[in-house]
């Protein structure tokens, strides 16, 4: 699969292992860390029958890499065998061994060389694009390995950074976790068809996730990415909040009759159903921890519920669908003003908590503009929106701009924005990245969820930078932080 690159390749005769950097710079260089053991047997079980297999419109790996000029050289199978002996498995594993910075997919010549330069692959490979994106079964099968799978076991997560990004793929079956001081994947969790939300136990042992196509709130184990337990729900769930000592996650449902189911995270059972008006778009916590606040679109309705009761206290009714939500809190904590985005709304409407009442809307800037209308989204010119963790500055995406505004805090005054990647089909003008969702580290980096794209954008808020473009799955939308310490 690889062309002959004559530093490679003189640096591999030299007998030493050069890894190649090919993913974005990171913002913090990372810690050293132990590098997985790549295991014999999964190779031999999963990763040589795709140097074998045929892949629609591609020469197989094999018919190229015969020539013993390569430097990855493939042994000539027996006359008459459609495998290798096990010496000769032996040594192709050697070799392969070399194109692989053990436990960094995204450093591994094996990986990113035959990956199509648009899924942040190399710029060029001679034996074509083998992989169109990261979510090809086969790509995946070869990244598992590369971080340490073994037959018959999930290697183990341990997260060197202070934080992880998670990252939902809303037409797909993964989750992609992300460190955020190398800006690369360092984790993926699969079984998990069409997910929603994302959220943790306070502790981090835990990842809960929403499961459209089940119908059920997924109990993940964070560290090895094993699911350890389905939830059944009253209906089809969207987005999910968790209360702040753990006790409880709330899931907001869709389909079905509009409610928030309440899941009990000791017992891992529903224990109550709480009616709303309206189907549940997205559930959220105040920052104190005594309200849900959950949004529906098509009622309208922003309706708040107290946590000490389960049951819902006021509702007000907005002018269009109610979309992402951030909260701004008083110096004692509780809720001062919700920031609520709407359908049809390229901006944010403003609620005072006390008053019960829509106080302001905001319009985003005309300018930047231009898309939206090609992507079919103008239904949803602004969606995501999120604070700071200091508090001092409210962040907006917008589709029409395909850029994310910053306003500061308490005054709302404009600050600036930040332009997203934009998108280049073959022949067909350019498209926006289509932001979504919005999250920040501890230290105020953000990050967005780009569904049009298929990547999350990395931000230096302080700088207003762009920094790293992260390729995710198919399309992904709902994200959040797990801050370790």
């Amino acid at each position: 699969m690889f062309t002959q690159k004559f530093c490679k390749l003189s640096a591999l005769l030299a007998g030493s292992l050069v890894i190649y950097n090919l993913a974005a710079p990171s913002r913090v260089a990372a810690a050293p860390q132990s590098q997985p053991a790549l295991d014999y047997d999964y190779y031999k079980a999963k990763i040589e029958p795709i140097f074998l297999k045929e892949r629609a419109g591609h020469a197989r790996c094999y018919g190229c890499h015969l020539a013993p000029n390569r430097i990855f050289h493939l042994e000539t199978l027996p006359a008459g065998s459609t495998s290798w002996t096990e010496e000769q498995s032996r040594a192709n594993f050697k070799r392969v061994s070399q194109l692989v910075s053990p436990g960094d997919p995204s450093a591994s010549l094996i990986l990113m060389h035959p990956l199509a330069p648009e899924a942040g692959g190399d710029a060029f490979h001679s034996g074509g694009r083998q992989f169109a994106s990261q979510t090809d079964s086969d790509w995946i099968a070869l990244a598992d390995w590369v971080r340490g799978a073994h037959l018959g076991t999930i290697p183990e997560f341990n997260a060197s950074s202070g934080a992880l990004i998670y990252a939902t793929n809303s037409a797909g079956s993964t989750i992609e976790v992300i460190d955020p001081s190398l800006n690369k994947v360092v984790q993926v969790i699969r079984g998990i068809e069409l997910p929603h939300g994302v959220t943790f136990s306070p502790d981090g042992s835990r990842v809960y996730v929403s499961n459209e196509f089940d119908n059920v709130l997924d109990v993940v184990d964070r560290k090895s990415g094993q699911i350890l337990n389905k939830i059944a729900l009253s209906g089809g769930p969207n987005n999910l909040a968790v209360a702040k000592d753990g006790a409880f996650v709330y899931v907001g449902i869709r389909w079905g009759k509009g409610a928030v189911d309440v899941i009990d995270t000791a017992s891992l059972k529903l224990i109550k159903t709480i009616p709303v008006h309206g189907s549940v778009h997205n559930v959220f916590l105040t920052p104190d921890g005594k309200y849900a606040v959950s949004g529906s679109l098509e009622d309208k309705i922003v309706t708040v519920i107290d946590l000490k009761t389960n049951e819902p206290v006021w509702e007000l009714k907005m002018d269009g669908g109610v979309r992402p939500m951030a909260f701004e809190k008083k110096p004692d904590g509780s809720t001062s003003r919700i920031f609520v985005q709407l359908s049809g709304l390229n901006g944010f409407t403003v609620i005072d908590f006390a008053k019960r009442a829509v106080v302001a809307k905001i319009n985003l800037p005309d300018q930047p503009g231009g898309h939206g209308v090609i992507e079919g989204r103008m239904n949803t010119p602004s969606h995501g929106i999120g604070i700071t963790p200091d508090g001092k500055s409210l962040w907006v995406n917008s589709t029409v701009a395909n850029a994310v505004f910053k306003y500061t805090l308490p005054d709302l005054k404009l600050a600036g924005h930040v332009m997203l990647p934009e998108v280049h089909p073959l022949g067909r003008p350019a498209t926006g990245s289509v932001p979504e969702w919005i999250t920040f580290t501890p230290d105020a980096f953000m990050y967005v969820s780009n569904s049009g794209a298929g990547s999350i954008s990395a931000i230096d808020t302080k700088n207003m930078k762009l920094i790293a473009e992260i390729p995710v799955g198919e399309t992904p939308k709902r994200i959040n932080t797990l801050a370790l310490r």
